[in-house]
């Protein structure tokens, strides 16, 4: 894979459940990207099998996503849906810095992304540092270079060479001594997946309504968590950078079938996706120390580690993968829910009295004489014992 041509590969293990699920997201990228006439090439690795491709490309869990090209690679931690695949897998194709030659173009890309990185300028040390972020950072966002004149009038600049950082309308300018700063303030939640745990906020989404919590004490909870994990993730990135990701997932979809139960909204749980474990906190989470105790109880070795993918844990998991698609299927169409499952039973019970019936024709068959010559001689031995009695 390593060559002139770039890849987008997926890397899975047979015992992911999660892999599971996301093959047909997978072979959506790849059709989307096929249909776009893309010079991007997509494919899948077994990890249980090219054990060398991941050393190499140094997977840790599954499934990882990584983005080949040339002698690099970008390891992908965004949202697994198609959409966010498809503009990662197109940003990084490209090249670090893109170049804005208009104003025209520059409004298109202001429409276009909500949060944008731009350095304004000729050469200069600044611009080799912005470069150096770019080419590091690229796997989260996009990075432009233009002139002066190329911004709008809204847009002021006092002096320049600059960075200009721009994110949902407004904009801010920095010098060279913080242009890195400013950039990872913009991502404090985003950091590379060292370790193989995740710390995963909710499971809903942190705006939610009253209506779409149920309740109003649903929704301050999920506010609080939310600024539980992001004080914890800025505060105390340099202790727990090594070992957890925060961040939040919408819905509990995956969760559940992880766990084998209904996890409410909102939860704090932390997964080691790596072998399908969680630990979930032994008491409510009501502070910021309460979520620094269940993190440092898990690193001490403290907590319980839950679920896992021994073999039991699997077919416990078959067997819940099973029971809430017979639920789903059901509260959708109960009536074409209960043929489904009514008729393998009514074949399978068809084939038991087909056995049994050919079972008592064949003893009847025996008893009546199915060779008259045998039961003619039957009867006259009969007959010859009873003379013999008689006389």
């Amino acid at each position: 894979m390593r060559g002139s041509d770039s890849w987008l590969v997926d890397f899975y293990a047979p015992w992911c459940e999660y892999c599971k699920t996301f093959d047909l997201m997978w072979y959506d990228v790849g059709a989307e990207l096929k249909s776009r006439g893309s010079h991007i090439n997509v494919g899948r690795m077994d990890g249980a099998v090219y054990t060398d491709a991941v050393t190499e490309f140094n997977i840790r869990g599954y499934p990882s996503i990584i983005f080949i090209k040339g002698d690099k690679y970008f390891h992908y931690n965004g949202q697994r849906t198609k959409d966010a695949i498809l503009e990662f897998a197109n940003r990084v194709s490209g090249p670090s810095v893109r170049a804005l030659s208009s104003v025209r173009l520059f409004q298109h890309v202001l429409s276009l992304h909500q949060l944008f990185f731009l350095y304004v300028g000729g050469r200069s040390p600044l611009k080799s540092q912005f470069y150096n972020v770019a080419s590091e950072f690229i796997i989260h966002n996009y990075f432009f270079s233009a002139t002066a004149d190329v911004l709008p009038q809204s847009v002021t600049l006092q002096d320049h060479p600059a960075v200009i950082v721009f994110k949902d309308g407004f904009y801010d300018v920095y010098d060279g001594e913080n242009v890195f700063l400013c950039f990872t303030e913009v991502w404090c939640l985003v950091s590379d997946v060292i370790g193989s745990l995740s710390v995963l906020l909710g499971w809903c989404h942190p705006s939610l309504t009253a209506e779409e919590a149920g309740s109003e004490k649903q929704e301050r909870l999920s506010k609080g968590y939310k600024n539980f994990v992001e004080k914890v993730a800025t505060e105390y990135q340099d202790k727990y950078r090594m070992s957890f990701q925060f961040g939040y997932v919408d819905g509990n979809d995956y969760i559940n079938g992880v766990i084998m139960d209904e996890l409410p909204m909102p939860s704090l749980i932390v997964m080691n996706i790596s072998i399908d474990g969680y630990y979930l906190p032994a008491s409510p989470i009501e502070t910021v120390e309460d979520l620094l105790q269940f993190l440092n109880s898990i690193l001490a070795g403290k907590s319980e580690l839950l679920g896992g993918n021994g073999f039991l844990q699997q077919i416990k998991r078959l067997y819940y993968r099973a029971k809430s698609s017979i639920k789903t299927s059901f509260a959708s169409a109960p009536f074409g829910t209960c043929f489904l499952i009514s008729l393998p039973l009514v074949v399978i019970g068809f084939i038991l009295m087909g056995i049994c019936t050919a079972e008592r024709t064949e003893d009847k068959k025996a008893d009546d004489g199915a060779c008259p010559a045998v039961t003619r001689r039957k009867r006259a031995q009969m007959k010859h014992s009873e003379s013999k009695k008689k006389d």
